[in-house]
């Protein structure tokens, strides 16, 4: 084991990055969907993330003089048992990327302390992947937390529970909120192309790095 990478660490999202992403575009127009009939207005959320429509209706009904706290609550309780339903769904169907299990493995073995920050429930993942915690150290999903990718407290929780610095470590993902949190950590930021995003994208959200897959890894770290 190379003693110079003990204390370094990589982070990686896990949908379109070791597993097959997750239609979020039709996931957003369920959401949306609820929102809509809770009577919420389209400007409330026209620009929101999925988990961050519901937190923004929820606020938005519970300011309304005719709507009581228990109904706003009741309305993200079922927009978030959606979510979990649609996840839980996908899982049951998708397994791991063919060769996920033998790349991170082998940075294991050269030293790397690796996490999965990941804004898909913990259940869904363990579905996927339920021997993770033999490949992975440290797994925080959507339900571990208080903030979310691209907050970067989302990665610096895990960053703390591997005990790496951020700037020895790398941030891996398919997303714009990847590269997003992780620069915002000064992490080095490697871009996968094997989910929703091309490599403009990523190098426009801060991409130091853009990889066909999570394959390069071990050649870019070599």
């Amino acid at each position: 084991m190379n003693s110079e990478r003990l204390n370094k660490g990589i982070l990686f999202d896990f949908d379109g990055t070791l597993a097959p992403n997750l239609d979020l575009a039709d996931m957003r127009r369920q959401i949306a969907a609820l929102a809509a009939a809770e009577g919420v207005p389209k400007e409330i959320y026209a620009d929101l993330y999925i988990v961050e429509i519901i937190e923004a209706s929820q606020a938005w009904l519970a300011a309304q003089d005719n709507i009581s706290y228990a109904q706003a609550e009741a309305y993200a309780a079922a927009s978030h048992q959606r979510i979990n339903a649609i996840e839980l769904q996908a899982a049951s169907d998708t397994e791991l990327f063919a060769e996920a299990r033998n790349v991170l493995a082998r940075l294991r073995r050269a030293g790397y302390r690796l996490g999965i920050v990941t804004r898909n429930c913990r259940k869904a993942v363990l579905t996927m992947f339920p021997d993770l915690h033999e490949y992975i150290d440290c797994l925080h999903a959507r339900d571990d937390v208080e903030y979310l990718k691209p907050d970067p407290r989302h990665l610096q929780l895990n960053l703390d529970a591997l005990g790496v610095a951020p700037e020895a470590a790398l941030m891996v993902g398919d997303g714009a909120l990847d590269m997003q949190a992780g620069r915002a950590l000064a992490m080095r930021c490697v871009g996968v192309l094997s989910g929703s995003n091309d490599a403009p994208a990523l190098y426009a959200a801060g991409a130091n790095d853009v990889l066909e897959d999570y394959r390069g890894l071990a050649a870019l770290l070599s």
